[in-house]
């Protein structure tokens, strides 16, 4: 129950943070490996992003790969906020007095992170491909062509074999360890802060909102880069569907900043506070309320 209880609330948030999702996947494309001052961007802002796109494919554009998207909330979240959920209530990210430990609780959100990274991977290889796909007038990035997640799933297996699932897979796990630790942390130690100086005891719901607000903007912050390189990784496909541009993390992110210098590894970065923001706050709060109703009816 714990691991389906963290994945409902990642699906779940997922269906309101979508758009941002695509307008954060366009940004993060345009322009690849060339330098501000070398092309003309097709997405000029958030609402010209929203406009554009809406215009050139329709408003349902805005939801593009909305059911690997909920698919990916669902299996990244069930394993993250599952595992992160039995260690917490197992006691293994406190210490012997019963305070949390910082360090503990970096530790099992990192490894629920990492897990996570690789379960739901595939999704978010056809989630991103998924969202790149545009009308050609607005087109950035390599454009792939699935109809529907089940023919995606099925495209990518007969084209590049189970590898092409787990493309990106390093900087999937380096982003979710450190996105997992600076989330769940800071939630966690936010909430038990909280509740020391003697606010919102009574009130669970606005306790985890007021938690995730805080670990929202710190996300964003450590992730960013690493998401745009996960966005590239993702959309370069195989060999055999042209010259493949980066040879891994470390080489994607020296590139990155060589040709588009340090605004290119945060590209998105307004988009992608837009998503996690929310989702987080969405997610979390979801989480937490899901959490006290499932033990609540334990007891009785």
């Amino acid at each position: 129950m714990d691991f389906v209880i963290g994945g409902l609330a990642g699906a779940g948030a997922t269906i309101f943070t979508n758009p941002m999702d695509v307008v954060k996947t366009r940004f993060q494309l345009q322009g690849e490996l060339r330098a501000r001052n070398e092309h003309t961007p097709r997405y000029r802002g958030i609402f010209h992003a929203l406009y554009v796109i809406a215009r050139n494919d329709g408003v349902l554009a805005l939801q593009k790969g909305l059911a690997p998207a909920m698919l990916l909330g669902f299996t990244m979240n069930s394993v993250r906020l599952g595992m992160y959920h039995i260690a917490e209530v197992q006691g293994m990210t406190k210490s012997k007095n019963g305070d949390i430990s910082i360090n503990k609780t970096i530790f099992w959100s990192s490894m629920s992170g990492v897990l996570s990274g690789v379960a739901a991977n595939p999704a978010s290889v056809l989630k991103t491909r998924i969202q790149a796909a545009a009308h050609p007038s607005i087109a950035v990035g390599r454009q792939y062509r699935y109809n529907g997640m089940a023919d995606g799933f099925i495209t990518i297996y007969k084209n590049e074999g189970i590898r092409g699932f787990f493309a990106g897979v390093n900087a999937t796990c380096a982003r979710l360890a450190v996105g997992s630790a600076a989330q769940l942390t800071t939630f966690s130690t936010v909430k038990a802060k909280i509740l020391e100086l003697g606010f919102c005891e009574s009130s669970p719901a606005t306790l985890a909102f007021a938690a995730s607000l805080v670990c929202g903007v710190l996300c964003v912050l450590v992730e960013t880069p690493l998401d745009v390189v996960n966005t590239r990784l993702y959309n370069q496909g195989p060999a055999s569907k042209g010259e493949v541009l980066y040879k891994g993390v470390f080489d994607c992110l020296r590139k990155i900043y060589i040709t588009e210098g340090f605004h290119g590894l945060y590209k998105g970065l307004g988009p992608l506070y837009l998503r996690i923001a929310p989702h987080t706050t969405l997610s979390l709060v979801i989480w937490d309320m899901l959490n006290n109703l499932f033990d609540k009816n334990k007891k009785s």
